[in-house]
């Protein structure tokens, strides 16, 4: 049982369980244009489960970062830029396709808290950056 603590404590979980529900979500939004909406219904529940474990994700390592735990730089530009090909294609297989299907509001509503999580990291490791650049110099100084 401690193990198993161990192991949700890990950065490495939780990014991990990250990559997994992007997979898993990325698979239902396009089957989801092949089918013409046919699971529209399921992207919801997909997203809000995607959106906690990616949120989750994000607050753990800033925390990290915050106690100068974090070590490793897994960038969430990668994030965006997955979510903006993939809405790109949507588009873009609407129009070479013909095809009837209607973005559903979910894949908007994800695209931007994923714009904003990252916003909000980036922010937070800039101010990080700041005080750590203030800490280094009024070190410096008393010695």
């Amino acid at each position: 049982m401690k193990q198993l603590f161990r192991i949700k404590k890990s950065p490495n979980f939780w990014r991990y369980l990250v990559y997994i529900w992007t997979i898993i979500f990325y698979a239902a939004v396009i089957y989801d244009f092949i089918v013409g909406n046919g699971l529209s219904a399921l992207l919801g529940p997909l997203a809000v489960i995607y959106i906690a474990i990616l949120a989750i994700y994000a607050s753990d390592k800033e925390f990290e970062r915050w106690n100068d735990l974090h070590s490793s730089r897994h960038p969430g530009e990668m994030f965006v830029a997955g979510w903006s090909l993939l809405i790109i294609i949507l588009l873009l297989g609407e129009f070479i396709f013909q095809k009837a299907y209607d973005i559903p509001d979910v894949l908007i509503y994800t695209y931007i808290t994923v714009l904003s999580i990252l916003a909000i990291t980036r922010k937070s490791r800039s101010l990080y950056e700041q005080k750590k650049d203030v800490d280094d110099s009024q070190g410096k100084l008393m010695v």
